[in-house]
Parts: structure tokens; sequence; C-alpha cells
């Protein structure tokens, strides 16, 4: 939206915005809310991160924890600076991050272990390359559903396969918080013009922001209790400080 005092980063250069007055607070911070809002997803994934190498979990994990956390930086850059550079500094991580997600959902059955982290990781390279060339829109957000919709039927079947209750309890806070994300998500961009007649704007890409970094945590945590069934790690999920649940593994002697 249109700025209310002068940019430190100059014209802004990205392809889209939200429904957020820019520089409407620092000069330096083109949508104050939507930068801040990534911070939540920050100390989840660190605390996640934190819990993997403890208990020393597969690097996968631990790899996923900070793909969260690189893509959350990056989408501060972006609506700090409303860049086109930065936007794909948001963008691309994103894309990354789902392939990474296909390979913990699929790789346990995959026959042919090297191939699939060899596919994937140059896949994600080619579409690095190709996306700062093209500068790609509706065909990244088409690519970006799809590239979901693949990870889809594998959580399902992890969901169906797990008895554990508080295990299927993360899955469904993990449902809740995309819908209710994409739910606020949708609303800011769709319904922007009469949003900004309004006293007070309800920041829906901010809440957007905050949702998808629970539910990047929840996700993670359920697929970490999947894992660590597949590895018979003996997993329960408890909660730290009574709130934040996390997986907590007993590895037999011989691991």
């Amino acid at each position: 939206m249109a700025e209310s005092i002068s940019s430190f980063w100059g014209p802004v250069t990205s392809t889209k915005e939200c429904c957020e007055i820019n520089y409407a607070y620092s000069s330096y911070i083109a949508e104050f809310y939507n930068t801040i809002s990534n911070i939540p997803t920050i100390l989840l994934a660190l605390i996640g991160l934190i819990n993997a190498l403890r208990q020393r979990f597969e690097k996968r994990f631990s790899v996923l924890h900070v793909s969260n956390m690189t893509l959350a930086i990056g989408s501060m850059l972006y609506h700090a600076t409303l860049q086109h550079v930065q936007q794909q500094s948001d963008e691309t991580p994103m894309v990354w991050e789902v392939l990474l997600y296909m390979y913990i959902l699929y790789s346990p059955d995959w026959h042919y272990r090297s191939t699939m982290p060899i596919f994937l990781f140059v896949y994600g390279a080619v579409f690095a390359i190709a996306h700062s060339v093209f500068h790609f829109g509706v065909v990244f957000k088409v690519h970006y559903i799809i590239l979901i919709l693949l990870c889809i039927p594998r959580m399902y079947k992890y969901y169906i396969y797990t008895q554990d209750v508080s295990a299927k309890r993360l899955a469904k806070l993990f449902l809740v918080t995309f819908v209710l994300g994409s739910l606020f998500g949708f609303c800011d961009r769709v319904f922007c013009k009469e949003i900004s007649g309004w006293s007070i704007n309800p920041q829906g890409h901010a809440l957007w922001h905050v949702f998808m970094g629970f539910n990047s945590y929840f996700a993670n945590t359920f697929l970490m209790f999947c894992r660590a069934q597949q590895r018979g790690w003996s997993p329960k999920v408890l909660h730290l400080m009574g709130v934040l649940p996390y997986v907590k593994i007993e590895k037999p002697k011989s691991q």
C-alpha cells in the first residue's frame, strides 16, 4: 500500500504487496507487522532445532528446522524492503522447504536411497536459477501449490497409521493452523480495499505468518514422532512448560 513516510530502500520493486501501509513506523521497515510476525517462526524453529540436536535425531530434522528459520528470515527481508531481490529470498526458500518435506515424507519407502536427495537438490537448484531469470508470478504460485498437494497423501497416511492420541493431536493442530492462516492470508489479499477503510487493520498477512510458524512447528514435531516410531525409539509427546508439544525419545542402547 502507499507509503506514509520516506523509504530508506528506495522505490518498491517487488511484484506484490500486502494490505499494510508501507513505512508506517520506520523508514527502514516497509511492512512493519508483516516483518515482525516472522519472529515466532524463528523462535519455534530454534526450539525444534535444539530438541533435534539434543536428542540426536537424524540430520534431516535439524536441516528442516534451519530451513524454517531461513524462510522466516527471507520473509523478514522481503517485507522490510519490498525489493524484488528480497522477494526471491522469500519465495525460493518456500520451494526448497517443501522439497525437504517431500524427502522426509517419502524417503523411508524409497528403494534407491541416493536418487531422491540428488534429484530434489538438482530440482531445487534449477528452480532457483530459473526463478531468478524468469521471475515467475502465477507460475510460481501454481508450482508451489502442486508441491504441497504432493505432500498431502503421504501426510494423511502417516496420520491414519499413527495410533498415539497426542501425535494425532499434533496433526490436527497442523491442519487447523493451516486453515486459519490461509483464511487470514486470503482475506488480506482479496478484501484489502474493504479492510483499508476499517479503523483497525487486522493484519491478515501477519497473522498468516504467525499461524504458519506454528503450522511448521506442529508438522515438524509430528514427523519427528512418526520417524522415531519407524526407528523404534519409543517416542512420546511431552509439553514444554505445559504448553508447547515436543517429542521425547528413548533410543535402544545398541543405537
